[in-house]
């Protein structure tokens, strides 16, 4: 373009234009783990690799919509990477960071179990449901507070137990005490197992002095768990999105560079009641999970729900940002 330059300014020089527009010359953006030609995207869209043109894991406008991306971290991102003539490639970590920067302010936590694994409490009363309170933003102290449900049948992530731990994992197992998030201290007391030897339940017991997560004795735990009660959780179908491309700068074939694990369903998840609420509009991050944003395809009777992006920052790990 810059060498078409002097027929530019010749022809708005000799010709009855209303104004005189300024040419500016830029390269074109280019992320890792993508491709951006709008020739090459439709490749992955008529080819049926991708779920039409606002797939989340698209670097379309529509793609980062559908996904959660909030448009206050694309205007950051493009800050960020300026404009310049010289062609560079930027990493998709960095746009990323912008959303994980806006959504860490703005999302209202929510408590939601992906892989559930069932608890039963022997010592608390069968019938009854306590409403606790749950923090919803703590770094706004404005957002307030909202009220979980909490009663003797919960679950539990099934990762965070396991029968024979290392000495460095915190979280559950047999004989030791754990905290639940926003509720009681809790002892793993017996491990039900079903006729393939799976974990199917946990039998736990609970000290009643510990409501709120602290113990009057003084007595510290090391892990925290979230959590949902089961006689109120709703289900829901959870969408997990990781970069389409296996390879950083995908050339070819694009068919033969595709991530097989770009997407992962699960159909089991368990969300606190509130969620059965939330729309598309509405960013929120599931504690200890990431940043998620219902789908359009999501209806009352059927949540379903697109992860953002995870909560650990690997850009600006690697930055020191």
């Amino acid at each position: 373009f810059a060498d078409h330059r002097p027929l530019y300014d010749w022809l708005i020089d000799n010709l009855p234009v209303p104004a005189r527009p300024q040419q500016i010359e830029f390269s074109r953006l280019n992320l890792t783990h993508a491709v951006l030609s709008k020739r090459r995207l439709m490749e992955l869209v008529e080819g049926g690799h991708v779920d039409g043109w606002d797939d989340p894991r698209l670097p379309t406008l529509g793609g980062l919509r559908r996904r959660g991306v909030p448009a206050a971290a694309i205007r950051d991102f493009a800050a960020r990477i300026g404009v310049t003539r010289t062609g560079a490639v930027v990493e998709a970590a960095l746009l990323d960071h912008c959303a994980r920067d806006w959504l860490n302010d703005n999302a209202p936590r929510r408590l939601a179990v992906l892989r559930p694994l069932k608890i039963v409490i022997e010592n608390y009363p069968q019938g009854k449901t306590e409403m606790l309170q749950a923090v919803n933003n703590p770094r706004d102290s404005d957002a307030g507070t909202r009220e979980v449900p909490f009663s003797r049948e919960l679950y539990v992530e099934r990762d965070d137990f396991m029968e024979d731990p290392p000495r460095k994992f915190f979280r559950l197992a047999p004989g030791r005490e754990v905290r639940l998030r926003f509720a009681y201290f809790i002892t793993c007391r017996e491990v039900i197992k079903d006729a393939k030897g799976v974990v199917s339940e946990l039998r736990c017991t609970y000290d009643p002095a510990t409501r709120g997560g602290d113990s009057p004795d003084g007595r510290k735990v090391k892990g925290t768990l979230h959590w949902v009660s089961a006689a109120h959780a709703v289900p829901a179908q959870i969408r997990l999105y990781a970069p389409l491309f296996a390879d950083a700068s995908p050339e070819g074939d694009l068919a033969e560079c595709l991530n097989p694990d770009s997407l992962t369903i699960l159909d089991v998840a368990r969300l606190e009641p509130s969620l059965a609420e939330a729309t598309p509009d509405d960013p929120i991050q599931f504690e200890r999970q990431g940043y998620f944003r219902a789908d359009p395809d999501s209806t009352p009777g059927r949540l379903v729900f697109n992860r953002t992006i995870a909560l650990r920052d690997s850009w600006a790990k690697t930055k020191g940002a």
